[in-house]
């Protein structure tokens, strides 16, 4: 086998997506490798239906909003910079990602606050950068499923909205929404297996 380093080569523009995106060069060979069987007809991009084929999307509620975060300009392809950019924001911090950072750099993907951003997205169906009382409603309808009734389900959403809507226009902003997660491990929750 030839050495991790030539493997490399076969990734366009490797140093940069590692340096963006954090992961290590082994772990972009991995990645690589993933993006190549999910593009069975080798077309050097994905599409919406090969991103179907990976399980935990197929099973996960929300795995068509996440599945749409991978075409953020509605395009229909997604190239391999692309792609990992988007699993970047699962990728677990670590320790040294938490140090200090010279603020002249962008945030990492990974942090929590772009951890956060990636998962408002996913809630703010519209993009206008609030999440309504019925993307909430519509979100949780997916997460839920069947196992709750719609009532119960509309006031889940009346009591999460209130909770978080601190200046009572009846929507969520980014920094409602930020608060309110303030509480929980969103760096764990969003650490995905990307590999399986």
């Amino acid at each position: 086998m030839g050495s991790l380093s030539s493997r490399a080569a076969v990734i366009p523009d490797v140093d940069s997506i590692r340096r963006e995106t954090g992961f290590s060069q082994a772990c972009l060979l991995r990645l690589h490798h993933r993006f190549q069987a999910l593009d069975r007809d080798k077309k050097g991009y994905l599409s919406r239906m090969d991103l179907q084929q990976i399980g935990a999307l197929a099973v996960n509620p929300l795995g068509d909003r996440i599945i749409d975060s991978f075409f953020p300009d509605r395009s229909q392809r997604v190239d391999f910079s692309g792609f990992v950019r988007v699993l970047a924001h699962f990728r677990p911090i670590e320790e040294e990602d938490s140090e200090i950072r010279d603020l002249k750099k962008p945030e990492p993907l990974n942090s929590r606050m772009n951890k956060l951003r990636f998962a408002f997205q996913l809630y703010d169906l519209d993009g206008d950068g609030k999440i309504s009382w019925q993307e909430m409603l519509q979100v949780l309808r997916l997460m839920v499923g069947v196992q709750v009734t719609e009532e119960q389900l509309e006031s889940i959403t009346d009591r999460t909205v209130q909770e978080a809507d601190e200046d009572g226009d009846g929507a969520v902003s980014f920094l409602e929404f930020a608060k309110s997660l303030e509480k929980m491990n969103v760096e764990q929750k969003m650490s995905i297996r990307i590999l399986k």
